[in-house]
């Protein structure tokens, strides 16, 4: 009896060349198949051709069950000998788990009560050479499901359900804001010859023609608004964004983000539009706007809870935000709270540290979070009343933030002045800075509407929409050091 995955391959490199030598092509291009194994089920007394994975193998002798499964499910499929020519038969001894095969017969209901397919014909469409996980090692450990994610979706249905409703997710989200808002999805460059629109470092790759050095994108925000100032109103892109930074459960450097422009509102109306479509997607992909995360039940109900973050600030620190007016009484506040901060931070930045750190944890529903210093936002425009603040918010649902929004800086001398304090912060050792992009500037410089956008990360939104601990559970092949 074989031990050893090895042996196991050996025994099924053998099946392998005795099907050849029956001149049988184990890998056929074609097949037969007519209905899917869920639509076989409905077709008691009707001929059916269908297709997929054998996933077990009963009985013995002159009668076999076989669980045939696809996409749509699962259907029994029965061999009897006396029904099969005798190739068939020599076949059915050399079929294992994990094999492919077309099966053409009638539909019937066995004396046990389940609905089969009672086979006249069949083919082998693939030959397996590996066992499935189930039957040889299981899968180890959750870094080995993301390592081999397609035998993740393939033994655990709970994967291939995250992966389904993250596809309806999106595909949801695309429809609110096409169908019922009016917006016109766009593409906007992935490589650029200057990163912008966020704070992180990015990576790097060279284009050899142009023997110039590009950069994968970390945010595609400037390029959205280039096309407001283009004329364009409401635009808007869902895809693949790259941040040269470390993973845990809420990272990971390659992720999707959802990033819309719209002109003539500000960020208070794109809190409305944040809570109508999420609520909007709860309903549609799920039936209903309470799901549950991690034991907790999350309402997606508008409207939304809305907090300054000065108000939480005061709330979680006891302390008003404005009486740390300087760099020193911010550090002092940071060793007070036993938070980490790096020598290069201002005083707003190091306030936002303590207020992430400290403030947001708790905050399970979700919330819109705004007013945030405006040290860390040179995009975003200034609150008339308060310089020190930005017309900015957050989205924090079960303690995490979901995505950065604001009202854009459209002045551009102003943003220049910020940019070039981002070139101080730099200069002082911060590597994530946001860099001076002439380009952008002279193309505000000609011109663009009071404008706002949202940039929600897809991914973090998949996680607590479908109970998905990490961000790796929803990502299909997240970024993993190689084994070896």
């Amino acid at each position: 009896m074989p031990s050893t995955l090895d042996d196991l391959i050996k025994v099924r490199l053998g099946k392998l060349e005795q099907i050849k030598k029956l001149g049988i092509d184990p890998y056929p291009a074609r097949c037969v198949r007519k209905q899917t194994c869920a639509e076989a089920l409905e077709l008691i007394g009707k001929e059916v051709a269908v297709a997929g994975r054998i996933m077990a193998i009963r009985g013995h002798g002159g009668i076999q069950f076989f669980d045939l499964r696809d996409e749509s499910g699962k259907i029994q499929v029965v061999f009897k000998a006396d029904k099969l020519k005798t190739n068939d038969q020599r076949l059915i001894t050399l079929l294992d788990l994990g094999d492919f095969i077309d099966v053409q017969g009638e539909v019937f209901k066995t004396q046990a009560g389940e609905i089969s397919v009672l086979a006249s014909d069949f083919h082998l469409l693939t030959k397996s050479i590996r066992p499935l996980p189930s039957q040889w090692y299981g899968l180890k450990d959750v870094e080995e499901r993301y390592r081999k994610r397609y035998l993740d979706l393939l033994m655990n249905p709970q994967a291939l359900e995250v992966l389904v409703n993250r596809s309806k997710i999106t595909y949801t989200i695309r429809k609110f804001l096409v169908e019922k808002k009016g917006y016109l999805e766009v593409e906007d460059p992935v490589l650029q010859t200057l990163y912008g629109g966020g704070r992180a470092r990015p990576f790097i790759t060279h284009h050899n023609t142009l023997d110039m050095d590009l950069y994968l994108r970390i945010s595609n925000e400037l390029y959205l608004k280039r096309l407001i100032v283009g004329g364009l109103e409401k635009v808007f892109e869902m895809g693949h964004t790259f941040r040269n930074e470390g993973m845990d459960k809420n990272h990971n450097p390659e992720f999707t983000m959802l990033e819309t422009m719209e002109a003539y509102i500000d960020y208070k109306e794109n809190m409305s539009l944040i809570e109508e479509m999420f609520e909007y997607v709860a309903k549609e992909v799920f039936g209903t706007t309470q799901l549950l995360y991690q034991g907790k039940t999350i309402d997606y109900k508008k409207p939304w809870k809305r907090i300054r973050v000065e108000d939480l600030f005061k709330e979680n620190i006891e302390a008003n935000l404005n009486q740390f007016d300087t760099l020193e009484k911010a550090r002092d506040l940071a060793k007070k709270t036993g938070v980490e901060i790096k020598n290069f931070m201002t005083k707003g930045e190091i306030l936002l540290e303590i207020f992430e750190k400290k403030c947001t944890s708790k905050i399970i529903q979700p919330t819109f979070v705004y007013d945030y210093p405006a040290d860390f936002y040179p995009l975003a425009k200034k609150l008339e009343n308060n310089p020190e603040l930005v017309e900015s918010f957050d989205i924090y649902v079960a303690g995490m933030e979901m995505g950065t929004n604001w009202s854009e800086q459209n002045n551009p001398q102003e943003l220049r002045r910020e940019w070039e304090k981002e070139s101080k912060k730099e200069a002082a050792g911060n590597e994530e800075t946001q860099k001076l992009d002439e380009e952008f500037l002279e193309a505000l410089e000609y011109g663009m509407p009071p404008t706002s956008g949202i940039g929600p990360g897809i991914d973090r939104w998949v996680m607590v929409m479908t109970d998905s601990p990490a961000i790796a559970d929803v990502i299909l092949f997240p970024t993993l050091r190689p084994e070896k």
